[in-house]
């Protein structure tokens, strides 16, 4: 914890600090990433000047009209982590409030047919690679990130130890993804280490995938405000929840500290909900 100051002031030195912090206290580094980002477009906004709780509160109101609720309220949790970090509690201000939708938009819900048609189109282009990198992470819900827990080992016996944000879960692997990626590791003639590596034998990372992934939209007929590598797990978790009606246990299976986190992967559209009220069939007249 850093000395209270009488200058309040968002500085490169200042933000590089916390940042030291946030990678001690073992923070993701994508959260590490989106924290810093948005400290530095608060320090040009702020122009080095003495940090008062009116200007936090115009910049607050600034970005509320330039971006969404969920943006906006990562770039105040940025600040406010700082602001902890630095003893400077008065100076925090509060997110946006956001009522819970109930429904997932449909343009934004990858289906299960157009999941596979992903898959077939991928193998189609001759991108094995690609194929079993959509499979895997749909198949087991892990996120992009925890890919690289995905190993040789892991492969052999069925299951893989994954750790993510201070905690670790073992993560089950179904039988037929296990033969696919024995064969796939046979082929790379890999025996040990990360199943999914570029071609500087590093695991791929969130931008590889996301960019392989967008090149598959036109051929699949797939929307490309659809296809992201965090869609795969929704729709993992909307499947699993189908089959299984249990909240906390898909919590426990995709990490999840809070089931009301796990209750926004397994939103349905409208239209799921339209043809459910449907088929009620309570309108007699």
């Amino acid at each position: 914890m850093l000395e209270k100051k009488e200058e309040r002031k968002l500085t490169l030195e200042l933000i590089t600090q916390y940042e030291n912090y946030l990678l001690e206290q073992e923070r993701s580094s994508a959260t590490i990433l989106k924290y810093i980002h948005g400290l530095k477009e608060a320090m040009v906004f702020f122009e080095g000047n003495e940090l008062v709780k009116q200007d936090i509160i115009r910049w607050k109101k600034q970005l509320a009209e330039r971006y969404s609720v969920s943006s906006v309220n990562g770039a105040l949790a940025a600040l406010n982590g700082c602001f902890n970090f630095c003893g400077w509690e008065e100076l925090k201000v509060r997110p946006l409030k956001r009522q819970r939708e109930i429904f997932c938009p449909e343009d934004k819900e990858l289906t299960q047919k157009e999941y596979v048609r992903l898959v077939h189109t991928a193998q189609k282009q001759g991108n094995l690679r690609l194929s079993l990198v959509i499979q895997t992470i749909c198949s087991t819900g892990i996120r992009v990130s925890e890919l690289k827990y995905i190993t040789a080992e892991s492969v052999a016996t069925g299951r893989a130890i994954v750790f993510s944000k201070g905690k670790q879960r073992k993560v089950f692997l179904p039988k037929r993804l296990c033969i696919l990626l024995k064969m796939y590791l046979k082929q790379q003639q890999r025996t040990k280490g990360p199943v999914f590596v570029t071609k500087n034998d590093r695991p791929l990372n969130r931008s590889n995938i996301w960019r392989e992934m967008k090149a598959l939209c036109d051929t699949a007929d797939v929307s490309p405000e659809k296809v992201f590598p965090h869609n795969l797990c929704h729709l993992f978790a909307r499947i699993y929840y189908t089959l299984e009606k249990d909240l906390s246990r898909l919590a426990d299976l995709l990490g999840h500290t809070s089931v009301d986190t796990t209750r926004i992967y397994t939103a349905e559209s409208g239209a799921v909900h339209a043809r459910q009220m449907e088929r009620m069939g309570l309108v007699v007249t």
